[in-house]
């Protein structure tokens, strides 16, 4: 039977996960506290848009109009 305390990679292994979780925590609560400190970001003015419009019939030709 082998003792907890001689399994040192065990212990490694825990350790590293350990940090691994603790980072990730951490990195999350600065990710937010930075992001409700930030200003609202204005979306982009909208431009207006040139439309052409084409109406074909059958008894008439192409006709192209644009508002």
């Amino acid at each position: 039977m082998s003792h907890w305390t001689s399994l040192w990679y065990v212990w490694l292994i825990l350790l590293t996960v350990f940090m691994l979780l603790l980072c990730g925590i951490t990195a999350s609560c600065i990710k937010f506290c930075c992001r409700k400190k930030r200003p609202p970001v204005q979306p982009f003015p909208r431009h207006p848009c040139d439309l052409t419009v084409v109406a074909i019939d059958s008894d008439s030709t192409a006709h192209s109009t644009v508002t």
